[in-house]
């Protein structure tokens, strides 16, 4: 495990921040003559003296997902605190500047991403957004809007596969979540491998987070000899499924596997209990289900389900994830984290405020410079930074988490409010991009 590692790191931050504080201008010094800010395609953001630094997040804060979004930004909170190698209360700021938060709400939705980019898009003073949680608040709507204005935009959560591919990758975006190519092919795995699997039914919304997820899942599946019965979408709103679940039953499929968000994902499960051909399918869902509402909206119906996600269990293992990072959790926020992705988006403001030391001009009156394609440079130059979630090395695409454990876990056991955030896996895989892709077959 990473963790411990990275705690030796996390140690020294504040230190190192202070001393490339201290050398950033010098480092940075353009040739005789050369304005950076000019020569910068989108230019510099620019602070006066003592002027805070605006970071954006844009995220999923109100409504059935809020847990999610909630839980990504306390994350960034903290990790703005721990900038002096302390959970304090009380941060530093970078190079001189405190950091002010501007929080949108991505809604989950198409239509809440390009609501939010836009408005963070306008304000000339954000350096760079944390966000979004849902893919469909990315995909082709925030990643473009704030591509165009060369601001960065770091996800915690987004999973879809088409974010980092060679067709759709907007230049400013990428990730510290993982590729849905590694969490579908582990799935299919743990159902052929681990569950004995011949059959499998996917039950996915609209968003491209499940439709992506569940046709990983299927390809691989059936790359390795399994059986599809049935390919089914429903749309996140919906609230009635027996009739489709009563039709899936006919074929009574050894896996029925449903990669969508709540409310649906719980009511699904909630209602697949009791079908005819189902009795003895195995429910499986992930991280998008993987939040503390669904153990109430599926009551009795959740025992036994299965969902996949991030290991958290493997985070448990690094000292300062446990023994730091989740008491400071606890003690700010009075609970236990609410989702899976806090981890992924503390690592994301710390790649950002890494790039930013690299490229920030300092001038003698304290005013602050940072061109925004240098800065675009320098995060994607990420390379053996040792987070809290693993090693993050950030591709041309935009993807830094390249090799991740990914985890099954069986509720009630879930690592989430209301269940067990100690919970244990019942099975764990650690797969790279590059061996996802070629089991996809390229």
């Amino acid at each position: 495990m990473r963790g411990t590692k990275w705690l030796t790191h996390a140690a020294l931050l504040g230190a190192l921040l202070l001393v490339a504080a201290a050398c950033a201008r010098e480092e940075q010094a353009p040739p005789a003559g050369e304005d950076p800010c000019a020569a910068d395609p989108f230019g510099c953001v620019e602070y006066g003296p003592g002027e805070p630094i605006k970071l954006g997040t844009l995220l999923a804060i109100s409504g059935d997902v809020a847990s999610l979004g909630t839980d990504s930004n306390r994350g960034v909170e903290l990790a703005i605190d721990y900038l002096d190698g302390s959970f304090d209360g009380q941060s530093p700021g970078l190079l001189g500047h405190d950091i002010e938060l501007v929080k949108e709400d991505d809604g989950c939705s198409a239509e809440g991403g390009q609501a939010g980019a836009t408005r963070l898009a306008a304000d000339p003073k954000i350096v760079a957004v944390i966000g979004t949680s849902c893919s469909s608040a990315a995909l082709g709507v925030a990643d473009k809007i704030l591509s165009d204005k060369g601001i960065l935009l770091i996800s915690p959560s987004n999973t879809n596969p088409n974010l980092t591919s060679e067709e759709a990758h907007q230049p400013f975006y990428l990730r510290t979540a993982h590729n849905d190519k590694i969490q579908g092919a582990v799935v299919a795995h743990f159902a052929l491998n681990e569950l004995g699997a011949q059959t499998m039914a996917t039950i996915n919304d609209e968003s491209p987070y499940a439709d992506a997820l569940a046709a990983v899942a299927r390809q691989i599946f059936e790359n390795n000899g399994g059986t599809i019965t049935a390919v089914e979408a429903i749309q996140s709103t919906d609230t009635e499924f027996k009739s489709l679940l009563t039709s899936i039953g006919r074929d009574e499929p050894d896996v029925l596997y449903f990669p969508d968000f709540n409310p649906a994902c719980a009511l699904l499960a909630q209602q697949a209990a009791g079908i005819a051909g189902l009795e003895g399918t195995a429910l499986i869902g992930s991280d998008g289900c993987l939040a503390s509402d669904f153990l109430e909206i599926a009551g009795d119906a959740a025992e036994g389900v299965y969902a996949s996600s991030p290991d958290l269990s493997a985070l448990q293992q690094g000292a300062f994830y446990k023994d730091e990072f989740l008491p400071a959790y606890k003690e700010a926020y009075g609970e236990e984290p609410t989702a899976v992705f806090h981890a992924h988006a503390f690592d994301a403001f710390n790649i950002l405020a890494q790039a930013i030391q690299k490229v920030a001009i300092q001038e003698d009156d304290g005013s602050l410079r940072i061109p925004r394609d240098a800065l675009r440079e320098a995060i994607f130059a990420t390379s053996g930074y040792q987070g809290i979630t693993g090693e993050i090395t950030c591709n041309p695409l935009g993807d830094c988490a390249a090799t991740v454990p990914i985890a099954v876990y069986q509720a009630p056991d879930w690592p989430v409010e209301g269940g067990n955030p100690n919970a244990k896996p019942v099975y764990t895989e650690t797969l790279s991009l590059e061996e996802a892709e070629a089991e996809l077959g390229g």
